[in-house]
Order: structure tokens, then C-alpha cells, then sequence
């Protein structure tokens, strides 16, 4: 089918993939140049083919930018992420086959219509506008990781980089899924006291600037550590603070790392036997999970008016990709208008 698009979000990571990524991880390809880019599309559904059911044109949606195969074992058990042709549309690939599904669907969202799968496509509701749907893939992608830890009632969560636009959809996302308490850390002082502020009887915030993190939660958990960890922490980040607030968890402790962090982190595997660690990676969503996600916050469970945006026109890409440190951190989503 055929979106008109509206607005695409823009990811802060974005700069990095066009300068670095080829060099840094050169086995995960870009498209071929020249390329649409662009990872959060939403808009208007303009023209449907003939196999198309349940969407019509006229619908509002958000474009899940994740392509694959559809017909493997994963695929097919609702598992995308495992296909060996699992694809970011508009960014970049896993694989070689990626270069495959970019034949199949070349484009991004930064561009005025573009060709999408039915199965990509997330309904928006009328209480959610286009600027605050292109947050929808870091909330996805947030959503997906705190489903991974499973019941939080009566448990404690350590959020590493709780300040950043990751750590933000983690914060508001577990706390819709009731945890009990939250323990951000984050770098500023001024981010972490407004994001405290979001449920003050919930989250005790630190900063990492201050000294360890996992002496910090065993002091407010009588030594015992917090049940589960999400690590946000970006591309050119500390290992180092990743391996300390790990530290943090208790003895079964669960960890998901959604970040994107990359090097050897010098694990102790006896550690992980001795505290029975689980750790595990989460990347993206689903389609299934973008619409969960939507259900939240159309029927209020998941708030997101504390998400600010910040937008450029169109004919101001260049200055968008510049700008996506100029705002208040994981508050401010940045976006293009089209």
C-alpha cells in the first residue's frame, strides 16, 4: 500500500549511522545511496492493492519500519526479529540479506509517499496526533524490552541512562505497567529531578557522576539489589558504567539491554552463575506491540504529553539531523514535518 506521510521521526542516532556506521559495524549495511532514510513515519493511508483487507484509505497509522521475510519459523511464530532477513526500512540492516528486502521496500519516511506491508501498519486513534505518534519507536522499542521482564508488581527496576529518549519511554512505560520502584541514573541532576517528578513515590533517581551505582541501589534495598535492569545507554557509551549498574541487580536479577552499547564487557560468568543472572538483548518491536502500545494511550494507561516535540520542515533536514541534542533530553522528540 501507499502512505502519504505526515511527519518521521528522527532518531538522535541518525548522524552516527550516516558517518560512522559502515566503519563501525560493517557488517550491518545501509542502504544503497542514494537512499531515503528516515525510521518513524506516520501519515495517511493513500492507496491500498487489491489484497489488502481491514485498511482503507483515509486510515491513520504509524509505519513500523521493521521488514522480514514473513514466511520463516520466526516470522510466522511472531518472532521478526529473528529473521535472517530482519530489516530497518530507512536506516539500516543485520545482515547482507538486508540489502535484499531494500529492493522490496527502498524507503524511509523522509519523503512525501512511500510503499509500506499491511502488516507494518499500526492505526492511530484521534487522541494521538502525528508529532507525538513518530515517538511511537523508542517507545515501541522501550515497551518491548520492560515486557521482557515480566510481572513488575512489587518489583524494582534500575534504568541505566534514565534521562535519554530511551530511558524516558523505559520510565513511562514500566510505571503504566505498575512497578513499584524505579531507580533512574542518568549523568544531569536537573533531567533526573524532572523525570523524578513524574511519579515522586516511585522513582529515586542517581547520578552516576557521583559515584557506583550498584553501591548506591544496594544501599536503598537493605544490600539485597533491585529485581530487574534495563540499560539504555547509547552507541559511544561507558562500558564501564554499563558493567557498574549491572552490579546492582540482586541475586536472580534480569537484565535487557536495548542500547546499542557496543564492546567487550569483560563479563564474570561466575557472577552471572552464582546470582543466577539473566541477560538478554531486546531490538525493536513488533507490529503486535506497536498496537498494545497505542491501546495504552488511547485509553490513557500511558501518558505521553511530558513527550515534547521539537520539529524542522522538511527543507530543513540537514539542521534536523544537527539539532537532536538541542532539546531537554528524553523529553523532546525531534521529528520532521512533510
Amino acid at each position: 500500500m501507499i502512505v502519504q506521510v505526515k511527519a518521521c521521526g528522527m532518531v538522535p542516532n541518525l548522524g552516527n549511522v550516516l558517518a560512522n556506521w559502515e566503519t563501525w559495524y560493517p557488517h550491518e549495511p545501509l542502504p544503497p545511496r542514494p537512499a531515503i532514510f528516515g525510521l518513524d513515519p506516520v501519515g495517511i493511508v493513500h492507496e491500498v492493492g487489491e489484497q489488502v483487507v481491514a485498511i482503507s484509505p483515509g486510515d491513520r497509522v504509524y509505519v513500523n519500519p521493521t521488514r522480514s521475510c514473513g514466511a520463516c519459523h520466526p516470522c510466522t511464530s511472531g518472532q521478526p526479529q529473528l529473521c535472517d532477513y530482519w530489516t530497518f526500512a530507512g536506516y539500516f540492516g543485520f545482515n547482507q540479506n538486508s540489502l535484499k528486502m531494500y529492493e522490496k521496500y527502498p524507503h524511509g519516511g523522509f519523503c512525501e509517499y512511500m510503499k509500506a506491508p499491511q502488516a507494518a501498519l499500526v492505526r492511530l486513534p484521534d487522541n494521538l496526533d502525528f508529532r507525538q505518534a513518530t515517538r511511537l519507536g523508542y517507545l515501541g522499542t522501550a515497551y518491548a524490552a520492560v515486557k521482557k521482564l515480566g510481572s513488575l508488581a512489587g518489583k524494582t527496576l534500575i534504568i541505566d541512562g534514565a534521562t535519554g529518549t530511551l530511558g524516558v519511554g523505559v520510565t513511562l512505560t514500566s510505571l503504566a505497567l505498575g512497578v513499584s520502584r524505579i531507580f533512574a541514573v542518568a549523568r544531569g541532576l536537573p533531567l533526573l529531578d524532572r523525570l523524578r517528578e513524574l511519579a515522586p513515590g516511585r522513582i529515586e533517581t542517581f547520578s552516576n557522576l557521583d559515584g557506583s551505582v550498584a553501591e548506591w541501589v544496594k544501599s536503598r534495598t537493605d544490600d539485597v539489589g533491585a529485581d530487574f535492569m534495563i540499560d539504555t545507554l547509547g552507541a559511544v557509551a561507558s562500558l564501564d558504567a554499563f558493567k557498574d549498574a549491572m552490579h546492582g541487580l540482586g541475586r536472580g536479577g534480569r537484565l535487557v539491554n536495548i542500547g546499542g552499547t557496543a564492546g567487550e564487557l569483560g563479563f564474570d560468568v561466575k557472577w552471572g552463575m552464582d546470582n543466577a543472572i539473566d541477560f538478554t538483548g531486546s531490538a525493536w518491536f513488533t507490529t503486535a506491540e506497536g498496537i498494545e502500545l497505542v491501546d495504552m494511550i488511547r485509553h490513557g494507561a500511558l501518558d505521553v504529553s511530558v513527550l515534547q516535540p521539537k520539529a524542522w520542515p522538511f527543507d530543513q533536514i540537514n539542521e534536523a539531523i544537527n539539532g537532536v541534542t538541542s532539546g531537554d533530553g528524553g523529553f523532546t522528540s525531534y521529528l520532521v514535518d512533510i
